[in-house]
């Protein structure tokens, strides 16, 4: 996959990007890092890497020109502070995640800095801010989780029909930053505290910093928002055995492209987001 870009970057917006990661994720960081150096049509200042301690990690880093973040280094907590999961899974890592990305305004100079998950590849131009705005992309269903935990942190319910859990966002530092002020003044104490103690521990989908942070800019001022489909498809196969061909093929049909199997997201109910936006 080139890295090159394939058109002009949209006006004087420099982002940076964040991308939690871990050794699994070594075979495919790279092309994700290429796709969003040929398809982001922002002038892109930093992409830091977020991650445990790793030799191989530190190598990418490197070689692709990236800025290695300690993931310890984030957050007044790691994760042997969170214990979210049963005898038959565990979930504290996927939360711990989540909240390093909730604390990306501590870590990016630009005032906006996009989020993208370390198995996610756009295979088409992507825009996030035009005229002011912010473009957010969407899809069909989320679990119902995310929303019941979203209203006991923000005492009011998910205003948004759509759902913001798309893999990728941009954020802007001010507002994320206004969010966790919000969280910590309802609940009197640390943010990142307040959603692990808002969690349905028992569910194993208990929240989403996509849906939060996505759902506050709504309920706020919607008019800020530009809402596209995300057109995101899941593959099973290996990144690197797509051909260029393959991509330009699929990119007649989707924006992106995420190879993980979460076959549980297939075992537990959808919320009605899907059935509104059919």
């Amino acid at each position: 996959m080139s890295a090159q870009s394939d058109g002009p970057r949209e006006g004087s917006l420099t982002i940076d990007v964040l991308i939690p990661a871990i050794d699994k994720d070594i075979a495919t960081l790279p092309l994700v890092i290429d796709s969003l150096r040929r398809h982001v049509q922002h002038r892109i200042g930093t992409i830091y890497i977020v991650s445990p301690q790793s030799t191989g990690i530190r190598r990418l880093c490197a070689n692709k020109k990236c800025t290695f973040i300690d993931e310890k280094t984030v957050l007044p907590i790691t994760k042997k502070h969170i214990h979210y999961g049963t005898t038959r899974w565990d979930r504290s890592g996927w939360l711990y995640q989540q909240l390093l990305k909730m604390n990306g305004d501590k870590i990016s100079k630009a005032s906006f800095f996009l989020v993208i998950d370390a198995d996610t590849i756009l295979i088409r131009p992507h825009t996030f801010r035009k005229d002011g705005k912010t473009i957010f992309y969407y899809r069909s269903w989320s679990q119902p989780e995310y929303f019941r935990t979203h209203h006991k942190l923000m005492g009011v319910k998910a205003p948004s029909p759509k759902s913001f859990v798309t893999h990728y966002m941009l954020f802007e530092k001010a507002r994320l930053t206004q969010l966790k002020q919000v969280i910590e003044a309802r609940h009197e104490k640390p943010w990142y505290n307040a959603i692990i103690h808002s969690i349905d521990r028992t569910k194993q989908f208990g929240f989403s910093e996509y849906e939060t942070y996505a759902n506050y800019l709504y309920s706020n001022q919607p008019s800020r928002m530009i809402l596209r489909k995300s057109l995101n498809k899941a593959l099973h196969s290996r990144a690197s055995s797509l051909s260029q061909k393959q991509l330009d093929v699929l990119a007649k049909s989707y924006r992106s492209l995420s190879f993980h199997q979460r076959k549980v997201y297939q075992l537990t109910p959808k919320t009605k987001i899907e059935s509104s936006l059919k």
